[in-house]
């Protein structure tokens, strides 16, 4: 099996974190034809085109995997130097995850207090996409509702979020007046972006293709609450979230005895690194307090 060279590989990297080959050269204050030289001469040791030459560059599925694996190397790299005392030991440990809105909103950041003194990149992306960053490399863990392992990366189960059916009491009067499964089809609805289908599923469970055309897109976990809360549509809301509003007459259920469940993950890589390790127990006893088993 071939080498891989540190200085190729590290360069790999920091042309996709950059997205240009100029970008990069300046930061490793090498040329742009010394960047270009060490990228194809990576190439040609793996057999493989690991980078889309557009603008940003983005990684082919080869190239995210030494994307990840460089990632990798620069956290141990960094670990190591902060254990001996080396130069940049002061700087804080950082790591970066990937979370869905609403545990965002709900539960997530009660687990980050219990590791201080780490720094936190926190993207925050769809359930169902975010491990798609593991796969680029671009964060270290992840909140995500696939079961299936990224390669490279372990998998638990943190619990089920559940969702209730919710709506304000003046939009149900308005518009939820007969059998559940033929007014979802025309009411307004509220949905988190282009490609949340919670609602739709939902819908689909009771026998219809789905929710209606009316659809206000709503991109963030609060901001979709008070929309519902405010008569703008109906919608699935966390039940962390739902159930004050319900005791206050905010909110009121549209199927007490249906809801959904997201089963939700934490995806990391194998890497042994104390910090992610700290942080990923702290996850599961948090999400163990408020998720459902």
């Amino acid at each position: 099996m071939p080498e891989l060279p540190l200085d190729q590989v590290r360069t790999l990297l920091t042309v996709v974190d950059e997205g240009t080959f100029d970008a990069a050269a300046a930061v490793l204050h090498v040329t742009p034809s010394a960047v270009s030289q060490r990228i194809r001469a990576l190439e040609q040791r793996t057999g493989r085109v690991l980078l889309q030459r557009t603008k940003p560059v983005r990684p082919t599925e080869s190239g995210a995997v030494l994307v990840r694996y460089a990632r990798q190397l620069a956290r141990l790299e960094r670990e190591a130097r902060g254990e001996l005392g080396l130069s940049g030991a002061g700087e804080p440990t950082r790591v970066s995850v990937a979370v869905n809105a609403d545990s965002l909103a709900t539960w997530f950041l009660g687990a980050l207090t219990r590791v201080p003194g780490l720094c936190f990149e926190l993207h925050r992306e769809d359930e169902d996409h975010t491990a798609a960053l593991l796969r680029e490399g671009l964060v270290m863990a992840a909140v995500t509702s696939s079961p299936g392992p990224v390669p490279g990366c372990s998998v638990r189960p943190l619990g089920r979020m559940r969702y209730l059916p919710v709506a304000a009491p003046g939009f149900a009067e308005r518009y939820l007046d007969g059998p559940l499964r033929d007014v979802l089809t025309g009411a307004p609805v509220v949905v988190f972006d282009r490609k949340d289908d919670f609602q739709d599923g939902f819908v689909r469970r009771l026998g219809r293709d789905g929710a209606g055309p009316l659809r206000h897109q709503v991109p963030t976990s609060e901001g979709f609450v008070e929309a519902v809360a405010a008569g703008l549509g109906w919608g699935l809301v966390p039940e962390a979230q739902a159930r004050p509003l319900l005791r206050a007459g905010r909110l009121v259920p549209l199927a007490p005895r249906l809801w959904t469940d997201l089963s939700l993950y934490w995806q990391q890589w194998k890497l042994d690194s104390p910090a992610l390790a700290a942080v990923a127990e702290a996850v599961a006893v948090t999400a163990a307090g408020a998720l459902r088993r």
